[in-house]
């Protein structure tokens, strides 16, 4: 599938994008863009969270570029440009967060690393910070450093503990609703709801750029998770949030909590940084879930972090 601009967001000059195979021969989107400024400085490759898709990030993949960095993003399967799963297309379904794992591997080196000069860093958001924590684990991970923005450590809105919802998220898998939208689950992507009262940006312009990305190609949408989604999710947390998962750890890392998110605990993200080797964090103030879609302020506070981070960032 073809990138999709739109006036409010037009697809950033010298794009090449097209279509790799996962691990089991999914049909999987991804783009690469050249920087834009000066002399290359290696390689960020952005991971967006569950339901997003590359068009999103199009700012982000500006001011990366500008930073000098060359640009590489995909979008996850079963969501954004990406084959879908299921029959029912706006259901967010994965059958193992293994399935992530392996198309980063295949990303990596059918993609990024014939293409992409080294050092090669990651921006992760969301659940793309969980999958890219769990690969942090791997002894030849390709990351020097990663930034993980929001990552999805624990939900905020589950209605019982971890291990309680594990129980009775088994329970469902066990009676076959693994393909079942989650209670109260829709085809509705959240981007599709009111500005006012939403959980992830107060940044009203950025908000509406990003729904009418979603007005012009509404086939990138995607609605709730599946019960199943939600099962592989919550063992994806448990993993990370295991007491020997810090050690196994490589990769220096970045985490940066809004400090109004009410889609995953900030105070999860506080443990795990203190936790890490080489692991730190920083709140944003007066930011909600999705920090680089927020107002100018957080973003500014964003990119500094980055750029204090980022060996060779110096700043869009």
């Amino acid at each position: 599938m073809d990138l999709i601009g739109v006036q409010r967001n037009p697809v950033p000059t010298g794009a090449r994008a097209g279509i790799f195979s996962g691990h089991d021969g999914l049909q999987l989107r991804y783009a690469v863009w050249e920087p834009t400024a000066g002399k290359a400085r290696g390689s960020v490759c952005v991971f967006g969270g569950r339901g997003e898709f590359i068009e999103k990030y199009f700012e982000t993949i500006g001011d990366l570029r500008r930073r000098g960095f060359y640009v590489a993003s995909m979008d996850w399967r079963g969501q954004g440009g990406s084959a879908r799963l299921l029959k029912n297309p706006r259901k967010g379904h994965v059958d193992s967060f293994g399935d992530y794992d392996r198309d980063l591997t295949v990303f990596m080196k059918d993609i990024v690393l014939p293409d992409c000069p080294p050092p090669y860093f990651a921006l992760a958001h969301s659940m793309g910070g969980n999958i890219l924590l769990r690969a942090s684990r791997l002894q030849d991970c390709w990351f020097n450093r990663i930034v993980a923005v929001a990552p999805m450590l624990r939900l905020s809105d589950l209605p019982f503990s971890m291990s309680a919802s594990s129980v009775i998220v088994e329970a469902a898998m066990y009676l076959g609703l693994g393909d079942a939208y989650v209670p109260r689950g829709s085809d509705a992507s959240w981007e599709s709801e009111p500005f006012e009262g939403n959980v992830l940006t107060s940044d009203e312009g950025r908000f509406m750029r990003n729904k009418s990305i979603l007005d012009a190609a509404p086939q990138l949408g995607l609605g709730s998770p599946t019960i199943g989604w939600l099962h592989e999710a919550i063992k994806s947390m448990t993993l990370i949030d295991d007491i020997d998962f810090p050690a196994s750890v490589h990769v220096p890392t970045l985490m940066f909590a809004a400090a109004n998110d009410r889609v995953v605990e900030g105070r999860a993200i506080e443990e795990l940084a203190a936790q890490l080797k080489a692991g730190s964090q920083i709140v944003i103030d007066r930011a909600r879930h999705e920090i680089l879609q927020e107002r100018d302020e957080p973003r500014e506070q964003f990119w500094a972090g980055f750029d204090a981070f980022i060996p060779g960032s110096s700043g869009g």
